[in-house]
């Protein structure tokens, strides 16, 4: 037989068939254009694609399976209820997940009886996402936002009790901020960057936040627990921390945060300005601007980036902002 056109036995919906395969330019296997297996598909239809598309394939009701356990938690869900909200009979399901936890996808507790994902899916899923860090993808919104503006930008990581700044886009006018330069570092609660991150951190983080910070807040202003909270109420239901606080004199800012997939904050994006420039009026449109933009860098993170948790991994081989040197401070 030919080495570029092997007959190979296949098996779909219990029928045996013999395809043609070649292999492309790209080493991938193709149908013969002679071979359709696919039902209500075009001659040549990749086999692939055809599991895919078939929901009755045995490779559709694994992936189903999976969401289903991402939904259900670390407590995981026992084969009963997997099988009803999968639609699949009991038997069907169970070939299926012991399947899946002899690949290590799914891990399943003989105690609880209960299935749930597996370390190996875990340490797949690190491997996938943008392969940009959260600096690489927020750089170029900077620089469109100081353009835009006319105003200096900065990029915030939350990391532990505190926002880093990890990157930075200058404007023409000089300012003076809390973070300073790149690897400034400021309690989260001080500073509109900061306070947009506390903001919108889960109630029980942001309890221990407060608790630790406050003493801190209050060597650097006139803070106290009640004015902190509802600060943090208005920022939440708003969308984003804006204003002239006067612990700067002077100088104003804005900042929205920047959230993971489950509307947690991991970062914000802040403008610095002059108190005379940030008029209500302008100020309005300027955290709908930041508002987009943070958007479309959400739809974008890496949940497995180094620096969503160590602000420093962002910093080791990122671009040098204004061909600059970083300065740590």
């Amino acid at each position: 037989m030919d080495a570029g056109n092997r007959g190979t036995t296949i098996s779909l919906r219990g029928r045996r068939r013999q395809a043609a395969f070649s292999l492309s330019g790209k080493n991938e296997a193709k149908l013969s254009p002679s071979e359709n297996i696919c039902p209500n598909q075009a001659p040549g239809y990749h086999l692939l694609e055809c599991a895919v598309l078939d929901p009755t394939s045995s490779l559709h009701r694994a992936f189903a399976l999976l969401r289903l356990l991402g939904e259900g938690g670390p407590a995981g869900l026992r084969l009963t209820a997997l099988a009803e909200a999968a639609a699949l009979p009991r038997p069907t399901t169970h070939r299926l997940l012991r399947s899946m936890v002899a690949e290590g996808f799914v891990r399943f507790d003989p105690q609880g009886k209960r299935y749930a994902l597996g370390l190996d899916l875990f340490l797949l899923a690190a491997r996938a996402g943008s392969p940009q860090g959260l600096r690489e993808i927020a750089r170029p919104a900077l620089l469109r936002l100081t353009a835009s503006l006319g105003e200096t930008l900065f990029l915030l990581v939350h990391n532990g009790y505190d926002a880093v700044c990890i990157d930075r886009s200058a404007g023409p006018l000089p300012i003076r901020s809390f973070t300073g330069d790149i690897g400034g570092r400021v309690p989260l609660g001080v500073g509109q960057g900061s306070v947009a991150i506390l903001a919108f951190l889960p109630p029980e983080e942001q309890d221990e936040v407060i608790r630790h910070n406050l003493p801190r807040m209050q060597q650097i202003g006139l803070f106290d627990e009640a004015s902190v909270r509802a600060e943090l109420a208005r920022v939440r239901a708003e969308g984003h921390a804006g204003g002239a606080t006067g612990l700067i004199p002077g100088m104003a800012g804005l900042g929205v945060p920047i959230l993971d997939r489950e509307g947690r904050a991991v970062a914000a994006l802040s403008v610095g300005s002059i108190a005379d420039r940030l008029t209500p009026a302008r100020r309005a449109v300027i955290a709908q601007m930041l508002k987009r933009e943070a958007a479309a860098i959400t739809a974008r993170l890496n949940p497995f980036d180094p620096a969503l948790r160590r602000a420093g991994a962002a910093m080791e081989a990122g671009p040098q902002p204004d061909g600059g040197e970083m300065r740590r401070r």
